[in-house]
């Protein structure tokens, strides 16, 4: 659910919003091709376009297949574990177009790719390649030591992390439209955010999912972290969303480019721990007061993955929750009833987005 094909995208159920200006049509393109390979043609015209985890998995698949038919290879279950490089003259030419050798010096200018060092099966073979783009997302940890170690300059830099909390669908619908909405409506989004009157720190709804599920979206051995989905339909009981509060390399545990994953890791084996290696759980009434749960109300989970009662307080840092017990109060002046005392919380939402930073035309 994080990796592989279609990665975290494809089980956050393809929502596909954009801030970004689309001055060339490139954005438009992309939604034409997922059009092309099964998407609803609703996408091409709707305000905020969403494909549904049901569709988009086939949808992927279909690109996949056609980038095959081109001559184009998917190597699945394979890692990079290295990159090749070889040492190379630098070339000129005079005036009269005779080619020289130049005199090689140090340095990683004068280094050209070879090939990769792949793995599968536990079984390393060389991959020849000249050029190489890597679209590793956030969480693709490995892979990160190993471009360090290959002298690519990182940063830690700040992102958010938080909690996954769960409404009736029908309170979000009835905020947005009002009591007597006609149920043909589509099942309603929200957008929330909060500056935290004590820290400064900015507290926003993330990843919205009406009518979804909270996924189990680990990856790590004694990790837990989750993500939120929806199907095409948007039919579940609940709405569910990211809640994440912002956090800064002054938070991480050390200076390095890796503070921020380490950060992360603490963060989820704490929530694999408080959940016995299931979901934690907790109803907002008692995350208030630091107390673990004992039963639900009338908010019933819709979880992919089990979930276990736990307390919260005992996974995220105090400023985090500290920041989250001002912020659902404050979003419920917006949405009554969102800090209902049974809304679920479930934790812990800590992929939102890179935790560090390849910094380009660095040496």
């Amino acid at each position: 659910v994080q990796f592989g094909e279609g990665g975290a995208g494809t089980f956050s159920d393809g929502k596909l919003n954009t801030l970004v200006k689309d001055k060339f049509g490139r954005n438009h393109f992309v939604l034409k091709e997922f059009v092309k390979h099964g998407a609803p043609e609703d996408i091409l015209y709707e305000a905020k376009p969403h494909i549904g985890t049901d569709i988009l998995k086939d949808v992927v698949a279909s690109i996949r297949k056609e980038i095959e038919s081109l001559g184009g290879e998917v190597h699945f279950r394979t890692k990079v574990c290295d990159i090749l490089c070889e040492d190379i003259a630098g070339i000129k030419e005079d005036e009269a177009g005779k080619v020289h050798e130049q005199e090689i010096t140090a340095g990683r200018q004068n280094s050209q790719i070879k090939g990769l060092l792949i793995e599968k099966d536990s079984v390393r073979t060389k991959y020849p390649c000249r050029n190489v783009i890597f679209a590793i997302g956030h969480s693709a940890r490995d892979t990160f030591y190993m471009l360090h170690e290959k002298k690519l300059f990182m940063t830690p830099k700040a992102f958010a992390i938080g909690v996954r909390v769960e409404h009736p669908a029908h309170l979000i619908n009835e905020s947005q439209y009002g009591k007597e909405y006609p149920e043909e409506l589509p099942t309603a989004s929200y957008k929330l955010t909060h500056q935290c009157e004590s820290t400064g720190r900015g507290i926003y709804s993330f990843c919205m999912c009406p009518g979804g599920f909270v996924v189990n979206a680990s990856s790590e051995k004694g990790g837990l972290a989750v993500n939120g989905m929806s199907y095409h339909a948007r039919d579940s009981k609940n709405a569910n969303s990211a809640l994440i509060v912002t956090v800064t390399p002054q938070d991480f545990p050390d200076a390095s480019y890796m503070g921020g994953v380490a950060f992360q890791r603490r963060l989820e084996q704490a929530a694999y721990s408080a959940g016995n290696s299931k979901i934690p759980l907790q109803l907002f009434g008692d995350f208030k007061e630091g107390r673990i749960s004992t039963g639900l109300g009338e908010v019933k989970p819709c979880t992919k993955g089990a979930y276990a009662f736990a307390d919260l307080n005992q996974v995220l840092p105090k400023p985090l929750t500290e920041a989250l017990c001002e912020a659902i109060p404050a979003f419920d002046r917006k949405i009554h009833g969102f800090a209902r005392e049974d809304a679920l919380l479930l934790g812990v939402e800590s992929r939102t987005s890179s935790p560090l930073r390849m910094v380009r035309d660095e040496n």
